[in-house]
């Protein structure tokens, strides 16, 4: 790639366009021959372009955010990215169907509109309400949060307004955010999911669990519920009187290379995890504890889980009785 080209896409985040090409030189013949099947470059979307080395070596999370950028260089009027598309702007975990499209808001009545896989929001911000983040103009994460609470509902809302939480917004943040929107579309599962946002969860696997703990109607769950005893400690995901849940990600067995957080084999993580689970069930007079995978929190699954931790719990108080830890 020539220089000046090169400059212009890492100005761009990895992206350039048609035009920007042919202003540095390129013909059409050219331009053909780079964009064609195995060409040096990727089509991100139509007359925006990534080199396929960067698109290569880029996560989904990555592909998805030259997406998100192309189609701003593709924009002629002041819009706001928005929605999931913010959130990975904004380093916030996404959960993958926010991917779907790229999300943009733009001041104006409220509705919305889809055109070659970028939905248009017609919505009203102001200065409070944006932020910038890799290099775009976008929704805040509390503005963000709540945008996601309405747009795909409150299980939605709750994995975004935690993690919202967690990075740094606080609970009067996602409430002024929701002052502006009382008859917005959407707004009363918005509402809902700020009311049982909790910034200890770590992780979307956890915002889900903590859901389904709220749903057994057990009593408030506690996150990141800290045990310590004598030079040893531990901190649990959730926990309800004597009874620990614990979201199992696959991350944390993973590699970094890889895509997860492991620095050590898997053999002995997973030993890590058992010593650990032992010295719970017995510290302070004993904790009951439900593990729960991915996999678990959705479809038929969800119900044969929820039985399952319900069961775990009545086990935990026969054992140990309701009194808090």
């Amino acid at each position: 790639m020539r220089p000046q080209l090169r400059a212009l896409a890492a100005q761009n985040g990895g992206v350039f366009t048609r035009a920007e090409a042919v202003s540095v030189g390129y013909t059409e013949r050219e331009l053909k021959t780079r964009t064609g099947h195995g060409g040096a470059w990727v089509v991100v979307r139509r007359g925006c372009y990534a080199e396929r080395t960067v698109w290569e070596a880029s996560s989904d999370d990555g592909r998805y955010l030259l997406r998100v950028r192309a189609a701003v260089l593709s924009m002629r009027f002041g819009a706001a990215v928005s929605h999931g598309s913010a959130a990975i702007a904004l380093s916030m975990p996404v959960r993958p169907r926010w991917r779907e499209l790229v999300h943009v808001t733009r001041p104006g009545v409220t509705g919305c509109r889809t055109e070659n896989g970028v939905k248009h929001h017609l919505a009203g911000f102001d200065g409070d309400d944006l932020t910038t983040a890799s290099g775009m103009r976008v929704t805040g994460r509390a503005r963000t949060a709540v945008d996601i609470g309405r747009e795909y509902g409150y299980e939605d809302g709750v994995v975004a307004g935690d993690a919202a939480l967690r990075l740094g917004s606080t609970h009067e943040d996602l409430d002024r955010s929701l002052a502006r929107m009382t008859y917005w579309p959407g707004v009363t599962q918005a509402r809902a999911a700020v009311h049982v946002a909790d910034g200890g969860a770590q992780n979307p696997g956890e915002s889900l669990l903590r859901l389904m703990v709220i749903e057994l109607g057990i009593g408030k769950p506690e996150t990141q519920f800290k045990i310590v005893d004598g030079g040893r400690w531990a901190e649990a995901d959730v926990r309800v009187g004597r009874h620990l849940f614990e979201f199992d990600g696959r991350v944390k067995y993973v590699g970094r290379e890889g895509g997860g957080v492991a620095d050590k084999p898997a053999e002995e993580i997973l030993w890590d995890e058992k010593r650990r689970e032992d010295w719970l069930r017995r510290v302070h007079g004993g904790f009951g504890m439900s593990r729960v995978v991915w996999d678990e929190m959705f479809g038929p699954a969800r119900r044969r889980t929820m039985r399952r931790l319900y069961d775990e719990y009545l086990q935990t108080l026969d054992r140990f009785g309701d009194e808090a830890a």
